[in-house]
């Protein structure tokens, strides 16, 4: 009996550091690429004119690093590069940059950037969540909670707007 106990937590304690040293790897593999990629680009970069698409890969590299300062720039001059370019495409772009501002808690800039992808793109579901998430922050719950509804119109199983919406209604008839 004794035996058996042991062999089981000693089983457990296997498969718990084999999911551990998997979950490093992944992390670590993922570091790496990003470290490739952004070195990649901004050796490019600097040295000659990029386009729109290698702005907007550098800026998310570094948004994803929670460096929103060079976030921004990248974001803004992957959207020169796109009017440069006549490319029709910048929706993500603002989103992006929308979500830079937000991370730095500049909400009426990030609320700006949100409804220019929206222009752009009306059934983009991410900034639809995006603006909802910015009001949310500026305590406008009414606007908050309309652009969910909007993204549940658009994508009725999205998780984020359900969520949200339901934590909201109940706010607002309150």
């Amino acid at each position: 009996m004794d035996n058996n106990l042991a062999i089981a937590f000693l089983s457990i304690f296997v498969l718990l550091l084999g999911f551990t040293v998997v979950n490093l790897f992944r992390e670590v593999f993922k570091s790496r690429r990003l470290e490739s990629s952004m070195s990649r680009l901004r050796k490019k970069l600097s040295n000659e004119k990029g386009t729109a698409q290698e702005y907007y890969e550098l800026a998310s590299i570094y948004s994803e690093k929670k460096i929103f300062t060079q976030a921004i720039a990248l974001f803004q001059k992957a959207l020169k590069a796109a009017e440069e370019e006549a490319e029709e495409t910048t929706a993500p772009i603002y989103n992006g940059l929308g979500y830079a501002y937000f991370c730095q808690e500049q909400y009426d800039l990030a609320i700006r950037q949100y409804k220019e992808a929206l222009k752009l793109k009306p059934d983009y579901v991410s900034a639809l969540n995006n603006l909802g998430h910015a009001y949310e922050k500026k305590n406008l719950m009414n606007q908050s909670l309309e652009m969910y509804e909007q993204a549940l119109k658009i994508e009725p199983n999205n998780a984020i707007a359900k969520r949200r919406a339901e934590s909201l209604r109940r706010l607002v008839s309150a």
